[in-house]
């Protein structure tokens, strides 16, 4: 246990990139330098990680610590990979206590917010290459972003998720597999993970009022259930959980900061809970924490040994690829509702939001760099 912690550990410190870098770190270590596993195995897990929700690259790492260790490989595998980047961020929420009215303070915040336009909108056009190839995945693209422009609120992202399901079963079914559902292998979910993953979603709503602890691992818990498309994705629902409670800035501020810090975009939540919880912020991060973690990794429990079953049942996977369109209509509409509004105040911004998509796509700038650079320029343009 040790070992697995101690190796994630060290990857946690230096993976920087998002859910796609992470991947690549992992195959190198596991699959290249320690031999964990054949590349054949090791594809098997990150497409599973695709078609479940929750954090992509995160549920990656706890399937190859479990492969390894079993459950308390997965376990040790994730304290390792996310520890840095929880202290990482809750470091950020406390300074950011310390100086959020200074204004050379403000300045930088102003320009990690430019990145976030420049990230959700290279996130948002790459999924939409991904997942919107016909003209029916368009429409439901289209048809949420629509949606959640006009009415947004969590319940509509249910609704319009829960719509796209539908339609994908019906309509978007996989053309590759010709066996009928009824013609596929029976699929059979371990009970354990999966009769707990449906009590907490179903339940705990029911006992968020007792104490406002319980209330922010509710609220981040339904976060973590829904989030389809990685880590971006869980920007709109947590914005839309956390309304009025925290300020844009503080919420964009968290939010430019997750994409400053190595490992896993989700800890974006330890610092919300750190803010939403002023009473013992401490423990607010950390519940916000394991809150949004716990459902995708008790649905990759549910599902670890008898994926390949479920995914060749063709409505499955075609409620998947329905799902997915509609979760680019969901990142398109966070992109002008709170990302852009909130930050593009004057032409400069708008410049320096073109010259962040040259860095990033012709230059390929490594994010760390990109980082500093929108720093350096949101202090820079303070004092024009």
């Amino acid at each position: 246990m040790l070992s697995i912690f101690k190796t994630f550990f060290w990857l946690g410190w230096i993976s920087f990139g998002g859910p796609a870098a992470h991947i690549g770190y992992f195959r190198k270590t596991f699959v290249e330098k320690m031999k964990w596993l054949d590349d054949n195995e090791y594809s098997q897990i990150v497409a599973l990680s695709q078609f479940l929700p929750g954090p992509g690259s995160s549920q990656v790492g706890f399937a190859l610590g479990y492969k390894r260790g079993g459950l308390l490989g997965a376990c040790a595998a994730f304290l390792g990979f996310t520890l840095p980047s929880i202290l990482i961020m809750i470091g950020l929420a406390l300074l950011s206590s310390q100086v959020m009215d200074t204004s050379a303070f403000q300045n930088v915040v102003h320009g990690l917010k430019l990145l976030a336009v420049v990230v959700v909108a290279d996130a948002a056009w790459g999924m939409y290459k991904n997942f919107c190839k016909n003209t029916l995945s368009v429409s439901l693209c289209l048809i949420t972003a629509i949606a959640l422009l006009v009415m947004p609120s969590i319940m509509m992202q249910i609704a319009v998720l829960v719509f796209a399901a539908i339609v994908g079963t019906l309509f978007l079914q996989s053309e590759q597999n010709n066996l009928t559902d009824e013609e596929s292998t029976p699929f059979k979910p371990s009970l354990v993970p999966l009769i707990l993953f449906i009590g907490l979603l179903l339940g705990l709503p029911f006992a968020a009022h007792i104490s406002p602890e319980l209330g922010l691992f509710n609220d981040f818990y339904q976060a973590g259930s829904l989030v389809f498309g990685g880590g971006h994705v869980v920007l709109p629902l947590l914005q839309n959980i956390v309304g009025e409670q925290l300020s844009q800035d503080a919420f964009l501020t968290g939010y430019a900061a997750a994409q400053a810090v190595p490992g896993p975009m989700f800890t974006f939540a330890t610092y919300i809970g750190y803010e939403l919880l002023p009473s013992n912020p401490i423990a607010g991060a950390l519940i916000a924490t394991s809150a949004v973690f716990l459902p995708g990794f008790l649905l990759l429990l549910a599902v670890l040994k008898n994926w390949q079953q479920l995914a060749q049942k063709p409505k499955v996977a075609g409620a998947l690829t329905g799902v997915n369109a509609a979760v680019v209509g969901l990142l398109a509409s966070a992109l002008y509702q709170p990302v852009f509004i909130s930050s593009v105040l004057k032409p400069l911004d708008i410049a320096l939001v073109l010259v962040g998509f040259y860095l990033m796509k012709q230059l390929k700038l490594p994010i760390i760099w990109m980082v500093v650079f929108f720093m350096l320029a949101g202090f820079a343009t303070g004092l024009v």
